[in-house]
């Protein structure tokens, strides 16, 4: 139930066909550029360490190699997320979002397009590592104007339930990315797949780039926007953006660093550092590893927006607690499990890992939106989700993969896990329970505290 302050200061609800419109919209366009970042995250584990880098006496080396060339975007994208969430406070978020779209996709494509080490010697790494941190800049301002299109749409009772429709887009791009690379090493011969085959997938983004930009032309931005930026416009303000947000919001941008560590760090480890465990350590079939991911993006999908709609119900705080709890359990039955080799066995172990990772994922964009106010919102859940991502997401996979060489085991791993789910708990117990609050009262409270 909503409080009676929430339900008086609350805007007139949007329809549900409005909202389904916003959501098709933000998912989209969220669909293309998580394809495209996460089909470098696959092509990382399974080409670019042969590829683009010289060969070594471990084969690790070189997926160690291509995944410090993926974290080159994770560090990127605190700064697309500072750029972009200024930009999005200023002038809205549609513009934001459709700029962004097209920078990931020329630089995906281009990606498709390189030569290897092979042919051009340290050149080739080197064009990879550019072409990574513009893909990262860009996708460092998508992911929150993406759910705040939606959040800052949504009724104050079932905010949670439609924000967490952009978040279910990102296993989305995430299996269409796996889908192509999973039917080209089908068709090709892995020698065919490793030396051009991969390229497909990288060249297609092109075209679902087109198709996510004009769908995204036609999206509205949000009526508490567009009154926030009418405010700031007559009192002639500049207090928003990231530099505001840091000055009046410090603990918010903390408890979003914290509640997005975990998450960040469970997904990597779940979706790349699997294929490199049972790979090398298994020399598991690079199809059937992709077949398992597709099955395992289908579940994680599915029970996305059920969990947001269990946060509207019962709250943002159980939810994301227990998504938190259950992931720090995961590799100590996970690991075991990828070493019966047994398909259905490995399928399970990675979509239970999503599933204890969605209870964290699907809850996010309420929680973080519901941080801070609007003039300035876009900056903060940016800041806390993008930096947090070079610590977490980037140096996930690095430091599991460099681990494995190291003692040749995953329990390193799996104490990494519980240490970074602990975490992450006490930012959710830091959290006041937000469930049915109004983004008005957020936004008056914030206009009273500057009084």
């Amino acid at each position: 139930m909503e409080s009676p302050t929430a339900q008086r200061s609350a805007s007139p609800e949007i329809s549900n066909s409005k909202i389904r419109r916003v959501v098709a919209a933000s998912m989209a366009g969220t669909v293309v550029e998580w394809y495209e970042f996460f089909l470098y995250a696959t092509a990382a584990s399974l080409v670019f360490g042969t590829f683009f880098f010289p060969s070594s006496g471990s084969p690790l080396d070189g997926i160690i190699a291509a995944f410090v060339t993926y974290a080159v975007g994770f560090v990127a994208r605190p700064l697309g997320g500072i750029v972009f969430g200024q930009i999005g406070d200023r002038f809205g978020r549609k513009p934001t979002l459709q700029a962004t779209i097209i920078i990931v996709g020329a630089a995906t494509f281009l990606m498709g397009c390189l030569p290897g080490f092979a042919s051009v010697g340290y050149w080739a790494p080197a064009m990879l590592v550019a072409l990574r941190f513009i893909q990262g800049f860009a996708v460092g301002g998508e992911w929150g104007g993406a759910v705040l299109l939606v959040a800052e749409q949504s009724p104050n009772r079932s905010r949670a339930f439609w924000a967490s429709w952009p978040q279910a887009a990102v296993p989305v791009g995430n299996l269409l990315a796996t889908l192509v690379l999973l039917v080209t090493s089908f068709v090709l011969s892995p020698a065919a797949f490793l030396d051009w085959g991969w390229r497909i997938a990288f060249w297609l983004s092109a075209v679902i780039v087109l198709v996510g930009f004009y769908i995204r032309t036609h999206v509205e931005e949000a009526p508490i926007f567009l009154e926030a930026k009418k405010q700031v416009e007559q009192e002639k303000a500049t207090s928003f953006g990231v530099v505001e947000v840091l000055r009046r919001y410090p603990k918010g941008v903390i408890q979003a660093m914290g509640v997005r560590f975990a998450e960040n760090i469970v997904y990597y480890i779940v979706v790349s550092f699997s294929i490199v465990y049972l790979k090398f350590v298994h020399s598991y079939d690079t199809s059937q590893l992709l077949l398992a991911l597709l099955i395992a993006h289908v579940i994680h999908f599915a029970v996305i927006p059920p969990l947001g709609r269990l946060a509207d119900r019962i709250g943002r705080k159980p939810v994301y607690l227990a998504g938190a709890i259950l992931s720090a359990t995961w590799a100590f039955f996970a690991f075991p499990m990828f070493d019966t080799l047994n398909p259905v066995v490995i399928v399970a172990a990675v979509s239970i890992g999503l599933v204890f990772h969605a209870g964290m994922y699907a809850p996010q964009p309420a929680v973080m939106s519901e941080l801070f106010p609007t003039r300035m919102r876009y900056s903060g859940v940016s800041l806390g989700a993008q930096v947090t991502a070079i610590l977490a997401g980037s140096l996930a996979p690095i430091l599991a993969t460099q681990w494995l060489r190291d003692f040749g085991s995953w329990l390193p791993v799996a104490i990494y896990i519980v240490v970074a789910c602990a975490l992450t708990s006490v930012a959710v117990l830091s959290l006041k329970e937000t469930r049915g609050i109004s983004l008005r009262d957020i936004d008056a409270a914030d206009a009273a505290r500057g009084k």
